[in-house]
């Protein structure tokens, strides 16, 4: 069921009248923005106008261009009216999709996932492209991550079709990743999966989704084993054995026979009442 709310931090970050501006309706108002922009600055400006915004793994790591780790994500460039309609699909998954992330987990917590598909795969392309120049534009995957932490909030979620959230997500991972085999694009691959692990360990590190077994073990056998301190184990101390009682108390008794009770210590009238004590308990 949609339009949960689990987190006291979804509030809106401003109002537009009566209407609240939640993140991922800001988001969307600022990608579909720059996508306006750079319509104008590819129409009116030279063609490398935007280039200082493209990820280059090679301007990252030698030119030091490091605004180019999250920039790439806002650069969306419409060679063709289907790039535009594809655009748009984008933007409607991102809000469809994105706002009842946003609603579940919380504001702050959303702004942390959305941080991590963009940070994800333009760091993993600036340590490959120390072997290999690496670049990346748009924000496809990034989207397509907020859709699989849906799916992995709501795997049940029937959407198109009675087609269930879990397996839509995997249908269309399979498809992007068997197109990008075809065109042998090692690249696409990896950064749609890196935003696909970004987005479900997030989501399931927070304790959100149904049960899943094989994520139980993984993570019991990731955790640190508990320290067990040896404890020697306490030896049972062995019982004195008894004294012959006769032999303790006879010369006690010869004693008090000679020199009457009296003349016995304190030690001995301890000693002849502790024998007392033990005929009787024999007796019983």
């Amino acid at each position: 069921m949609f339009g949960v709310t689990t987190s006291d931090d979804y509030k809106p970050v401003a109002w537009m009248g009566r209407y609240p501006i939640h993140v991922t309706t800001l988001l969307v108002i600022v990608h579909v923005s720059l996508m306006v922009l750079t319509c104008f600055a590819l129409a009116f400006g030279p063609p490398s106008a935007l280039s200082s915004l493209m990820f280059d793994s090679d301007q990252v790591v030698h030119a030091g261009r490091i605004w180019q780790l999250f920039t790439y994500a806002f650069l969306h460039v419409p060679y063709s009216g289907s790039a535009l309609l594809w655009f748009a699909v984008e933007m409607y998954m991102l809000f469809a999709f994105g706002r009842e992330v946003e609603r579940f987990i919380g504001r702050r917590a959303f702004i942390g996932l959305y941080a991590l598909l963009i940070f994800a795969p333009s760091v993993l392309f600036s340590i490959w492209g120390l072997w290999q120049r690496t670049g990346i534009v748009g924000s496809a995957a990034l989207h397509f991550g907020i859709f699989v932490a849906f799916a992995a909030i709501y795997p049940q979620a029937e959407l198109l079709f009675r087609i269930t959230a879990k397996w839509a997500a995997i249908i269309l991972a399979g498809i992007g990743t068997l197109g990008a085999l075809a065109g042998r694009d090692w690249s696409s691959i990896a950064i749609l999966w890196t935003s696909i692990g970004a987005a479900f360990v997030f989501v399931r590190l927070r304790g959100i989704g149904p049960e899943l077994v094989w994520w139980d073990n993984l993570m019991e056998r990731l955790q640190p084993k508990p320290k067990f301190k040896v404890v020697p184990k306490p030896s049972a101390r062995r019982a004195a054995e008894p004294e012959n009682v006769h032999e303790s108390i006879d010369p006690i008794l010869e004693k008090i026979s000679k020199q009457g009770i009296g003349s016995l210590s304190a030690n001995e009238r301890r000693l002849l009442d502790l024998a007392r004590a033990r005929l009787l308990k024999n007796s019983q």
